[in-house]
């Protein structure tokens, strides 16, 4: 029988490109790698080749050999802008800022008009908190483009962070007209149409927002659901979302094997926020009081270059206290498992700062978050979150992606050695009616809806000698704000705004209010602490959410819960009540002064022990195999 010789047809090098970048299109990264390669072989200046190998071999993450490519093809031919656009993207990809920058701008310098090089470098630049640098490229770009929706809201959110309110929700808007479906842009314009008390479709607003949540759109940010809704469900699917889409990573299903039981337990703390803020001027005090014979307690901090009191208190409070802002989120990983921490506390969540993917890549055995976000987390990553029965019930634990630790009084801390100022501030020098009743409320005015503000209306109308005395957020919405008074016939200048203030003079003026009337669903929280240490009842309204809940947990830990209300009716009612029975308030008032001695709220102490105990608890677990589950301590 004659045999027939097959001869393979030579395939040429257009045909192996085309096949390489097939393989690339059907994620086959391997088979790609091997094709460019081949051609690389027998023409190794082929630009084209070594750029595409080099995004390949990215994808595999094979990041050194990735670089030497882009580098060969910036040797090859110096004026591609495409060669140092890709080995920015690179830089940019593995956390290499400062080489990320410097090459988007020498692919700028090649070619003026290269887009993207634009949008990248002010992206890296707004998350690296140089914002005026970034709004400069963001606005050179939008010349360039003046009809990109995603650059309108990039040069938004720098504004939104740096306060200026008013160019963000202009920025957002004109984004908007361009493409209403961006991601995240709704949640984006809603919440400056919040800052700036732009009301008019408000209802409408939510209506469309919550409606899309439901179709699993990217619409809004997790602390934009908490700050609009009360809502776990909402916020759970939001959380949820946005950790998946923005935040996987393989590497989350990484076990650490070494379960050696130790003499201490090291805790890591991790946030940007150990300054003048919030958080930290609750929670300072807690470091110290920490059992070093049980713990070590180290403090991670990324956020701005600061040298304020909160910021020494921390860093001498902790036993080891490491600045790694210039550090990338994979260099704290590894820094934090050299370390050998044992339990990562994150506290900060989905607000603004954060480095989620430290936790993401997993820096510790166990992970667990507190205090910063009101929420969950929605990130499997977590194993516990930090809470209370008051401000998740039981009902509410199917909506959260950690398992909870109960705290038995409040998950909330205090510092109890907080100063207030011994300034006696008169109403005169406050610019308030010496005999007025005055409604105070010093809650940023993005949780002001109009339902709360309606029944504020209504409480200056029932009480003719009363005020509302308020933070402003900026001019249009201290203007907006009096125009609303005006709609529901009431003068505006019945509403006074109040001065920034540093801490412990704030802290004093609360004595010249009658009554901190809350926000809802979004409601005080640092606030709520700081009128209650002043000696300042709270009146607030609890609903469904975690963030709705906060005050009701501080109330029922200083014995206040008379102070709780369930729904409008009631609140309006109480804050009426309290208003026209000067004895009753006082009663209140008086109970309140001598609970902050005895009842759990300011007892850090006390919280410390207890937080200490349920560490204990879930390393013990943790030590013996066992997967985390809820506990009670």
């Amino acid at each position: 029988m004659l045999k027939l010789k097959v001869v393979k047809k030579k395939l040429t090098v257009e045909n192996i490109f085309l096949l390489a970048v097939k393989s690339y299109k059907e994620k086959k990264f391997l088979t790609a790698e091997k094709y460019y390669k081949e051609i690389l072989e027998k023409h190794p200046n082929h630009t084209n080749t070594l750029l595409n190998l080099g995004m390949t071999l990215k994808q595999l993450e094979k990041f050194n050999e990735a670089i030497d490519c882009y580098k060969r093809s910036i040797q090859i031919n110096p004026k591609n802008a495409n060669s140092y656009y890709n080995l920015a993207n690179l830089y940019n990809n593995i956390e290499k800022y400062d080489e990320a920058i410097t090459f988007y701008k020498k692919t700028i310098e090649i070619n003026p008009n290269f887009l993207g090089a634009y949008n990248n470098l002010g992206n890296i630049l707004k998350n690296l908190n140089k914002y005026q640098s970034a709004i400069s490229f963001f606005n050179q770009a939008i010349q360039i483009d003046p009809g990109n929706a995603v650059l309108y809201n990039n040069l938004g959110i720098s504004y939104n962070d740096i306060g200026e309110i008013e160019k963000a929700h202009k920025c957002f808007s004109e984004a908007f007209k361009i493409n209403p479906n961006l991601d995240y842009l709704l949640g984006s314009l809603i919440q400056s149409k919040h800052c700036i008390v732009e009301w008019k479709y408000f209802e409408k607003d939510l209506k469309d927002l919550s409606d899309r949540i439901l179709k699993n759109d990217r619409v809004c940010s997790p602390f934009q659901s908490v700050l609009f809704f009360d809502s776990p469900y909402l916020q759970s699917i939001t959380a949820q979302k946005h950790v998946k889409e923005k935040y996987y990573n393989k590497q989350n299903s990484i076990t650490f094997l070494n379960k050696q039981s130790k003499k201490k337990i090291r805790i890591g703390y991790y946030s940007a926020d150990f300054r003048e803020h919030p958080m930290s001027s609750c929670i300072a005090q807690m470091f110290k009081l920490h059992n070093r014979s049980h713990f070590e307690i180290y403090g991670f901090y990324f956020g701005p270059d600061v040298n304020d009191n909160n910021h020494k208190k921390i860093s001498e409070n902790v036993d080891k206290f490491i600045n790694v802002r210039l550090k990338s989120d994979s260099e704290i990983v590894e820094l934090s498992k050299n370390l050998k921490i044992d339990i990562a506390i994150d506290l900060m969540g989905h607000t603004k700062r954060n480095r989620f993917n430290i936790f993401s890549k997993k820096c510790a055995p166990l992970q667990v978050c507190y205090l910063g976000f009101p929420g969950t987390h929605g990130a499997e990553c977590f194993d516990y979150i930090i809470a209370d029965k008051t401000v998740i019930p039981e009902k509410n634990k199917k909506y959260y992606s950690e398992k909870i630790i109960y705290m038995p009084d409040t998950y909330w801390v205090n510092d109890s050695t907080k100063k207030i100022s011994e300034k006696n501030f008169t109403r005169e020098k406050l610019g308030l009616p010496k005999k007025a009743f005055v409604y105070c409320c010093f809650n940023q005015l993005f949780k002001l809806t109009p339902e709360i503000f309606d029944v504020w209306m209504n409480l200056l109308k029932s009480k003719n000698n009363s005020v509302l005395w308020i933070l402003p957020q900026n001019e249009l919405a201290s203007k907006n704000l009096k125009k609303e008074a005006t709609l529901r016939n009431v003068d505006p200048k019945r509403i006074i705004f109040a001065e920034f203030m540093k801490m412990p003079n704030h802290l004093a003026r609360y004595k010249a209010a009658d009554l901190f009337i809350d926000t809802f669903p979004c409601g005080a929280h640092t606030g709520t602490v700081d009128a209650l240490w002043a000696g300042l009842p709270v009146l607030t309204r609890m609903g469904e959410s975690f963030a709705s809940r906060v005050a009701g947990s501080l109330l029922n830990a200083i014995g206040l819960s008379e102070l709780i209300t369930y729904t409008k009716k009631e609140y309006e009612n109480k804050a009426i009540e309290l208003a026209s029975n000067a004895k009753l308030l006082e009663e209140i008032k008086n109970k309140l002064n001598k609970n902050k001695n005895t009842k759990p709220l300011f007892n850090t102490e006390l919280f410390t022990n207890n937080l200490e105990s349920a560490y204990k608890e879930i390393y013990k677990k943790y030590l013996s195999g066992k997967k985390p589950s809820s506990l009670e301590i």
